[in-house]
């Protein structure tokens, strides 16, 4: 599948398109090392509700990003980068190579999703419908990092011997 440059956002990532689904995405323009940080980002603004296009950073907070390219951080069942909300980074996961798709496990960010989507990230590991946190399997909880306030909710729930699958009441 040939994927289209549109431009070079920093001089680590490229913003590209798929010119048959027309969905953009980022990729990084040289190797990176795991635990390295890819990405710094801000808070672009604050949302009283989340959106597609938010990103949730504590347990009723979410804002969109910025710089705004990062909106294009696609979502992975098997994810390179973890975005860290307390420290506002974007951390690679594992070796990154140059060229490769720059990708995040949602869930990881996200209690429940805005919009539920059919994943196809082809992973050998996928989960296809991505629904969020609250609705993951807790046997599959080992297999991600999640921020803090996904932790909370997951592991609070886990020890209070209720279902990970279970909506949150609080």
């Amino acid at each position: 599948m040939n994927m289209i440059k549109i431009s070079d956002v920093t001089e680590k990532l490229a913003l590209f398109i798929d010119p048959l689904s027309d969905q953009k995405h980022l990729r990084t323009t040289s190797r990176h090392s795991s635990g390295s940080v890819l990405h710094d980002f801000s808070v672009g603004e604050y949302v009283e509700q989340p959106t597609y296009l938010s990103l949730q950073i504590g347990h009723n907070c979410h804002i969109h990003l910025e710089p705004q390219y990062l909106q294009y951080l696609n979502h992975s069942c098997d994810p390179n980068v973890f975005v860290d909300v307390t420290r506002h980074e974007i951390i690679c996961l594992r070796d990154i190579e140059e060229n490769e798709e720059v990708t995040f496990f949602y869930p990881s960010t996200e209690w429940a999703m805005e919009q539920v989507f059919n994943c196809r990230c082809r992973s050998l590991n996928c989960l296809g419908e991505i629904k969020g946190a609250m609705h993951l399997d807790k046997n599959l909880l080992p297999r991600y990092k999640f921020t803090p306030h996904i932790m909370e909710k997951l592991y609070g729930q886990v020890s209070e011997q209720q279902s990970v699958n279970e909506p949150d009441t609080n």
